[in-house]
């Protein structure tokens, strides 16, 4: 994403998001990598819930892990 997420103006509305709600963070690391949250069942079942970060801040949704997790049917070892 480099210089083109500088520009995005959905980057700009997540930072001062992340500002009024009180995230500071470090500022520390490259600062180009998008990140993502899987939610994986055990054993089959696969990947419950995918999300990918499509811009900078972009936030999965809180409640949607919160579904995904309740899916997990856990195995007997």
């Amino acid at each position: 994403m480099m210089m083109s997420g500088f520009f995005r103006f959905g980057v700009w509305q997540n930072f001062f998001r992340a500002w009024k709600s009180g995230y500071s963070g470090n500022l520390e690391g490259e600062g180009f990598t998008l990140g993502g949250v899987y939610v994986i069942g055990a054993g089959r079942q696969g990947v419950l819930l995918e999300h990918r970060e499509k811009e900078f801040g972009d936030k999965v949704s809180l409640l949607s892990v919160l579904e995904a997790a309740e899916k997990i049917n856990p195995q007997a070892s």
